[in-house]
């Protein structure tokens, strides 16, 4: 399949072009979803519905399950696969690249931050604890965070993240010519396990702890940008077609992953709490993502969905703009005692739908289609022109 270099001209999010990757399209529009479905997946609390009986939160956790096939991680992999392909298409140095991303993931980062900061305010009110809000909204050191860490918000630390992973990718360059290398992400998640499981037993003694683990996620995170690199690699060098024969192999191991993940849930079910302690299941929620990226890649018949492909521009901005209708959702939808599964299914259609629209809607405008990865950032002489409505515009005098 051709690749022609206006792919990438409009940065992170892909634009209309006369010839797509209908596989990357649609690996981006279904983490989009997904990661709705997951956010939309536990209760207000983010608790699995521990409150309900285990029949009723049977199927919130068992949708859980499928949802989160598709975790932020595999936002990494296509975003840094999709880099790795444009810099060969279109060779830039470091700081042209830094410089070229910075524009393109921090400003709309940096806009969604001010949004959320004071939009949960919404549904603090709703629940009660706005004062503590109020309270972090005075605070320096928790816009800090906001702004580093991306934690204003539950997804928000994608972007930050994702930044930080790009400032370190000529390390993973080596992948594209050696996709053996990719293996190194095993390692990376075994020292992210180790890292994690220490620091969180010594949260209360580690200084700058969220910083900390952070950096560590950042670090061994890399291990998807070698992951990435590799895929590349191979696309580069015996294409898609020489890898249709590995779909099946692909398949097998996302079946037992998946085998592991239903473990975890029955877990989950039975005991009512997150089991963030049975380790298999760390395994299979991490690499999942890397079984799913290169089962889409592997996959002879992904081509037919063009449909799909046609929709996955949107899928970024879903992505940001989600949590507004969630949240809208659960105000209004809480005190009604729905059953958890009804509970779920409203809020997941609610959100997508109404998501779709406002971003089909920004996308449409010069002043805000930047904000979810579909338009230019306006200049200062356009915002002048939207300003300056005829009707303030004196007549032409006649001379």
């Amino acid at each position: 399949m051709g690749i022609i270099p206006e792919y990438f001209e409009k940065g992170f999010i892909i634009t209309t072009v006369p010839q797509r990757m209908i596989w990357i399209d649609c690996l981006r529009l279904i983490a989009s979803v997904s990661m709705v479905g997951l956010h939309a997946s536990s209760d207000i609390n983010g608790q699995p519905f521990s409150a309900f009986e285990v029949w009723d939160r049977t199927g919130p956790v068992i949708f859980r399950s499928i949802m989160y096939l598709a975790r932020t991680e595999l936002f990494l992999i296509i975003s840094l696969f999709l880099l790795f392909m444009s810099l060969d298409l279109r060779p830039r140095n470091y700081g042209h690249v830094i410089t070229e991303q910075a524009k393109r993931l921090m400003r709309p980062f940096l806009f969604w931050v001010v949004v959320y900061a004071f939009y949960r305010l919404m549904k603090a009110y709703a629940f009660g604890y706005e004062a503590e809000i109020w309270a972090q909204l005075f605070d320096p050191m928790r816009w800090l965070g906001y702004v580093v860490l991306g934690d204003v918000q539950y997804h928000m630390h994608f972007l930050p993240t994702l930044f930080a992973m790009i400032l370190l990718f000529p390390i993973c360059l080596i992948a594209v010519d050696a996709p053996w290398v990719g293996i190194i992400v095993l390692m990376c998640l075994f020292a992210k396990r180790e890292a994690d499981v220490w620091l969180w037993a010594h949260k209360d003694v580690v200084p700058a702890f969220d910083y900390i683990v952070r950096l560590v996620k950042v670090v061994t995170y890399m291990g998807y940008g070698f992951i990435a690199a590799s895929a590349y690699g191979l696309y580069k060098t015996i294409g898609r077609h020489g890898l249709f024969r590995y779909f099946g192999a692909m398949l097998f191991v996302g079946s037992l992953l998946y085998i592991i993940k239903l473990v975890y849930s029955f877990r989950v079910i039975e005991f009512s709490n997150w089991q963030y302690n049975y380790e298999p299941a760390f395994w299979a929620d991490f690499l999942m993502p890397c079984i799913l990226f290169f089962s889409f890649m592997a996959s002879a018949k992904i081509e037919y969905f063009t449909k799909l492909s046609q929709l996955a521009p949107y899928g970024f901005g879903i992505y940001l703009i989600h949590p507004i209708f969630l949240d809208i959702a659960e105000v209004i939808l809480w005190n009604l005692a729905l059953n958890p599964m009804a509970f779920i299914i409203i809020k997941v259609f609610w959100a997508v739908v109404l998501s779709f629209i406002s971003v089909w809607l920004l996308s449409k405008t010069v002043m805000f289609g930047w904000v979810v990865g579909l338009g230019q950032f306006p200049e200062i002489s356009q915002i002048s022109n939207i300003l300056n409505f005829k009707g303030n515009q004196k007549p032409p005098r006649n001379e």
